[in-house]
């Protein structure tokens, strides 16, 4: 028991009031007291606060107990009042109980104070600890509902028949069911199919003392069904086994684990064609150089002629499709110059109408002084061939087909509303078609690796894939707009830039090869590839040297007795010694010797070889008989500046 007690004593009666405290002392019980007579001190003084006590006279002239006792219970509830009187009937106190009284001792019989304050202090205790109890509990409660509605995914308690305990507010959030409605329901309403049946034998696994984990899609009241991860764990509660286990929507996270292994398939597929490119482009620049060569000896009218083209157009695709593979794998050499788009779009018109059927009208609208873009022609034309290939497709009964340029600035309204949009100064090629169009389903996968509407072996899946890795790497944005029934546009943005035409950009002239006199050495472990380009300069005019690697040219090299060397055409990668070793070896003893090196080998197979450094001439393989003439004699012709010649873009197609 507290001490001393403060104790308010309303007593009129000094006399009364010192027995009271002489008795309360005698009995052990240390104690402050205030003594009022009236309402006014009575009130202030409970108003002051500390009162643990309070006596009261149930008989005052002007203030009595009993109105004493109703401010007190009104006000002060947890303030004990005992009546101290002496005057008051057996009904009185009945009264006075009934009325939130203690207690009530007479004053002829004080002897039962100290009994009544100690008793009526000791359930002061009591109700405090009581409430302590009761607030702890409530404490817990609120801490465990809290944290329940706080998880990011849905929580459940319910017993082995089926009949839910407890839930949180974010069950109810994800099913769409009301606290009345999930109280009714059992946890098999939730799942459909096969994975009810997987469900129950799940619940029965926990309900045997197995803790469970298991994914299964949870159908919410609208129909809506989302995957989701359940654990499960048996405890008891009230006596009876009860399972309780939360769920956590996973379908994003599965969209992320399909996209991660979308991407080391493409690393796979990057490491494997970056391993196949170059056995496979030496073999592409045998088929194609040779197809050619015999084109160029065949006549117009030879029936061997249109077999020597076939060939050529089958090796022409197996370029396009390694090429699709190195750009979408990010393993491909890109070469970019300056541009002007309408140049590229009307050097590809005549393949672009070869590639549409005749019932389709393709109308070309090129922008009026359209910008200048900074990228790679090959890959742009792969872009547009891709583009109308997928529009040809979407038109089976016919249609029309329309490609256009133009100038355009991309806004920051754009540009949030579009996803990897940057805004600024573009020139947009768009390509429309009058055909299919495409659901919203469909366009959520466009660009997916390997994604294809098409029918099995008639596409790959990667057109649109590797259009969209050709146009980000040039700095680019590609937008699709179409409805089902009602066409498909695609609009590819190419950034502006204000830079001049590059002499590369410029396409080749067709007709007769260059010629040339000149002494020029052919440096290619490959040996009919090695072959090839020596019978084709050779064809040209050109004294031409072999040698089947590095070390093999500076013997050569160092014993040639007749006209100097010009140039010397290298592969990159060979037993030995390689390219880039035997022409630093070469630029000590021959400071003037020009150096055109070839690869089938990527971009990561060969830049560590400095290969890729600017004013370096490249010639990426495959490479076609023209491409091979026209790069060699125009390195012996640019006698001051061979920079640029590293950047030349070649496209191959039919026409060469």
């Amino acid at each position: 028991m507290k001490s001393p007690l403060h104790i308010l004593h309303l007593e009129n009666d000094p006399n009364d009031a010192a027995l009271v405290q002489s008795t309360l002392a005698a009995g052990g019980i240390a104690c402050a007291t205030t003594c009022v007579q009236n309402r006014d001190d009575f009130v202030a003084a409970l108003e002051h606060g500390g009162i643990d006590l309070i006596l009261a006279d149930c008989s005052l002239p002007v203030f009595d107990g009993m109105s004493a006792l109703k401010i007190a219970h009104a006000k002060w509830p947890t303030i004990p009042l005992i009546f101290v009187s002496g005057t008051l009937g057996e009904e009185r106190a009945i009264d006075s109980l009934q009325s939130g009284a203690t207690d009530y001792v007479l004053k002829e019989r004080l002897g039962r104070l100290v009994p009544a304050v100690r008793r009526a202090m000791q359930e002061v205790e009591e109700r405090a600890e009581r409430q302590r109890a009761e607030q702890m509990v409530q404490n817990e409660r609120d801490f465990s509902e809290i944290s329940l509605n706080s998880l990011p995914g849905i929580f459940y308690l319910f017993d082995q028949a089926g009949k839910f305990l407890r839930w949180n507010k974010n069950f109810e959030r994800v099913s769409g069911y009301t606290t009345e409605e999930l109280a009714r329901m059992r946890p098999l309403d939730f799942f459909v199919g096969d994975e009810r049946d997987y469900i129950t034998k799940k619940i029965e696994e926990v309900f045997a003392e197995v803790a469970v984990n298991a994914e299964a899609h949870f159908m919410s009241k609208d129909g809506t069904r989302t995957l989701y991860y359940f654990t499960g764990q048996k405890i008891q509660m009230e006596g009876r086994p009860c399972l309780i286990g939360t769920g956590i929507d996973i379908s994003e996270r599965k969209k992320l684990e399909m996209r991660f292994i979308e991407v080391q398939k493409m690393e796979v597929i990057g490491q494997l064609a970056s391993g196949l490119a170059h056995d496979f482009n030496n073999i592409l620049v045998v088929i194609m150089g040779y197809s050619d060569l015999m084109m160029q000896e065949l006549g117009p009218d030879d029936p061997l002629r249109k077999h020597a083209g076939e060939i050529r157009h089958a090796s022409v695709r197996a370029a396009g499709l390694t090429r699709q593979l190195l750009v979408f794998s990010r393993r491909q050499t890109v070469q970019p110059v300056v541009l002007d788009l309408n140049d590229v779009v009307k050097d590809l018109d005549k393949m672009l109408r070869r590639l549409v059927d005749e019932h389709i009208e393709m109308t070309i609208v090129p922008g009026k002084q359209t910008g200048r873009i900074k990228a790679d022609s090959g890959y742009v034309g792969q872009v547009l061939m891709n583009l109308v290939v997928n529009a040809r497709d979407a038109m089976p009964n016919g249609g029309k087909l329309t490609i256009a340029t133009n100038n355009v600035t991309l806004d920051e309204n754009y540009a949030r509303t579009h996803r990897g949009a940057i805004p600024g100064d573009y020139v947009m090629i768009s390509v429309s078609d009058t055909g299919t169009g495409m659901t919203d389903e469909v366009k959520a996968h466009l660009f997916e690796a390997f994604f294809t509407t098409k029918p099995k072996g008639k596409g790959t899946g990667l057109g649109l894939a590797t259009c969209q890795t050709i146009v980000q790497q040039s700095g680019g944005h590609i937008g699709v707009y179409s409805e089902a029934g009602k066409g498909t546009t695609f609009k590819i943005y190419f950034p502006r830039v204000d830079q001049p035409l590059e002499v590369a950009a410029r396409p080749l002239q067709t007709g007769p090869l260059p010629r040339g006199t000149e002494t020029l050495l052919v440096v290619e472990d490959e040996p009919s590839v090695r072959h090839l380009a020596a019978g084709i300069l050779e064809a040209q005019g050109y004294t031409v040297l072999r040698a089947v690697n590095g070390q093999d040219a500076l013997r050569m090299v160092h014993e040639h007795k007749g006209s100097p060397i010009r140039l010397v055409v290298t592969d990159v990668i060979m037993p030995l010694m390689g390219g880039k070793v035997m022409a630093e070896w070469l630029k000590t003893t021959c400071p003037g010797l020009k150096i055109l090196f070839t690869s089938g080998y990527t971009d990561d197979a060969i830049a560590h070889h400095g290969v890729l450094e600017p004013g370096v001439a490249f010639l990426p393989k495959p490479y076609t008989p023209a491409t091979l003439a026209h790069k060699v004699r125009a390195m012996l012709d640019n006698e001051t500046d061979t920079a640029h010649l590293r950047k030349q873009t070649v496209t191959i197609n039919q026409s060469q």
